[in-house]
């Protein structure tokens, strides 16, 4: 399409102006271009034209017959449409157009995209989500700039000039991230498994239904956080937001035990170097972690007037020893209660500046502290002291069947849904000190890359050079508890390969849990099992995932079919 301008003239019509504007811009998104509209009524004028772009402008569609200001336009070529025309049918009203300016659609036209990727652990789906985009986007024809937002922070930042002169934002990411420095810019939101499995697909879905993201300067039609992310999203968020306080907290009682003793904490030992070190482990770094979780899913749902609320709602969980479930609660409650009274409560322009540092805070932390004090926090208490005396009164059968599913959960999806349930519930009640489902979990997710890389060396044939040639690297992150390191084996041929990877962590999370070991510590692979006390019964340990791995590597031997001989 020649030109993108267009000015609905709508006189007393303001509504049917807002509907028409809207149905061009989707009709055109479409077709891969966008379109600058001006609204004018009797309401006012909406999104005016700055006077360069209107006396630049080579073609005009004109809706409606209000006043257009036209002469504005100069010798423009001006093509025009009723408000019914455009709302029966407004690709038929773009088609005109193309067809006045003799030109068609530019549907493929190179685009410049910014991204960011970001998943709630920051290693793995993010870089991978960041490669499949990059790879996209050069397959495509565009240029792309993406920030990454690891577990070390944001990596290749976005400036402000690259942001502004994006056509279109690009968020892959499995948590939350801030979006206020994208307002007034084209966005689109996705996990990082589309962006991993098909980039390409997910930029053209990207460019043809982004919607603009609203800010203080745009219209007040926003997009609601809640509907477009869901609960699932705002857990992990919360979950990404807490992992720094169990692996600072959980190493340093680790460190505290092995200096002095498993009763470093005893105040015979106060003013020691073991003693202090389990007071900031246990008695902070631990005390933050519930409300980290609950502060961060209320931010997740309802930005920073959200974070005080969920912070002192999941403190409160923690007084009443309602603990992570009861911080999940308390995270939800204050992040839709304080979104519900920012949309109910109205108020002077002049008051609007108090709701996100009065206001909120104050209704959100009494609506959640109050419920949490009278209504949840008994009930949850208990329920919780019951999970945990199960837990950690697991004996024989019940604690196999456990660590199968926790193990086999990890290895369905590596990285996806259920493997992130599965590792959520286990990191979770590490603030309640119950460490055996944690250790089932990591040594579930080593298995998988660490199964593919013995089996591509025992049974060769059964890959491609291609992958015995990146084994090497799937073994690595196997180590380190990067369960994405399976993910191109068993995108190849998933009905043989998944199979073979959830039989091999069943295992040795079963072994795990059968022998009762503990991992106090929520990631770090064979790298935290030398630090004194992080694992506990470590030589049965590093048996249960030698097992996992052999298993795995034999299941895939067995499932697998011989490649063909071009591709050996």
């Amino acid at each position: 399409m020649q030109a993108s301008t267009v000015v609905i003239a709508a006189g007393e019509r303001s509504i049917e102006a807002v509907l028409a504007a809207e149905a061009l811009r989707r009709a055109a998104r479409q077709q891969g271009a966008e379109l600058a509209i001006e609204i004018r009524s009797d309401q006012g004028v909406t999104g005016a034209l700055p006077a360069t772009q209107a006396a630049a402008a080579t073609q005009l569609l004109l809706v409606g017959d209000g006043e257009a200001d036209a002469a504005r336009f100069g010798s423009a070529q001006i093509v025009r449409a009723s408000l019914g025309e455009v709302l029966d049918d407004p690709l038929a009203v773009l088609a005109q157009l193309a067809a006045t300016s003799g030109t068609a659609p530019a549907a493929d036209a190179s685009k410049h995209i910014v991204a960011v990727t970001s998943c709630p652990t920051g290693i793995a789906h993010t870089f991978m989500a960041a490669e499949g985009l990059q790879q996209a986007a050069k397959a495509l024809g565009h240029a792309i700039r993406v920030e990454t937002q690891g577990s070390v922070g944001a990596q290749d930042a976005l400036s402000d000039e690259e942001v502004a002169a994006a056509d279109l934002v690009l968020i892959a990411a499995d948590r939350e991230v801030d979006l206020s420095r994208f307002a007034g810019k084209r966005l689109f939101k996705s996990g990082t498994k589309p962006a991993i499995n098909d980039g390409q697909n997910l930029i053209r879905k990207a460019l043809a239904e982004a919607s603009v993201q609203a800010g203080t300067a745009a219209s007040g039609r926003t997009t609601e956080k809640a509907k477009v992310t869901g609960p699932y999203k705002h857990l992990m968020t919360g979950v990404s937001f807490m992992l720094p306080f169990v692996t600072a907290g959980g190493l340093l009682i680790a460190l505290a035990f092995a200096l002095g003793g498993i009763y470093a904490f005893d105040d015979a030992h106060k003013g020691t170097l073991a003693w202090s070190l389990f007071q900031i482990g246990a008695k902070s770094g631990f005390m933050l972690m519930v409300p980290a979780l609950a502060g961060y899913i209320a931010y997740s749902i309802a930005d920073r007037p959200g974070i005080a609320p969920g912070m002192i709602g999941g403190l409160v969980a923690v007084n009443m020893d309602a603990g992570f479930i009861g911080g999940i609660l308390a995270g939800f409650i204050a992040g839709y209660g304080v979104h519900w009274i920012n949309r109910a409560l109205r108020l002077p322009r002049s008051l609007e500046g108090l709701k996100p540092v009065l206001i909120l805070p104050v209704l959100g932390t009494l609506l959640v502290g109050l419920l949490m004090m009278y209504v949840i926090g008994t009930p949850v208490a208990g329920l919780l002291a019951w999970l945990t005396d199960w837990l950690r009164g697991m004996q024989g059968s019940s604690a196999i069947l456990l660590g199968l599913l926790l193990g086999g959960m990890m290895a369905v999806d590596m990285g996806g849904p259920v493997n992130k349930a599965s590792y959520a519930f286990s990191t979770a009640l590490i603030s309640s000190q119950v460490y055996t489902p944690m250790a089932a979990t990591m040594i579930g997710g080593m298995t998988p890359p660490l199964g593919i890389a013995l089996a591509t060396w025992l049974f060769s044939n059964r890959f491609t050079a291609e992958e015995r040639g990146t084994a090497g690297a799937a073994g690595v992150l196997g180590l380190s508890f990067v369960t994405e390191g399976a993910i191109p084996y068993a995108a190849r041929d998933p009905l043989r390969t998944i199979p073979a990877l959830i039989l091999g962590s069943a295992v040795a999370g079963a072994i795990s849990m059968a022998a009762g070991v503990e991992l106090k510590v929520p990631h770090g692979g064979v790298f935290v099992l030398p630090i004194p006390n992080a694992v506990t019964h470590l030589g049965i340990y590093l048996l249960a995932l030698v097992a996992g791995v052999a298993v795995t590597a034999v299941a895939l031997r067995v499932l697998k079919k011989p490649v063909t001989a071009h591709t050996l």
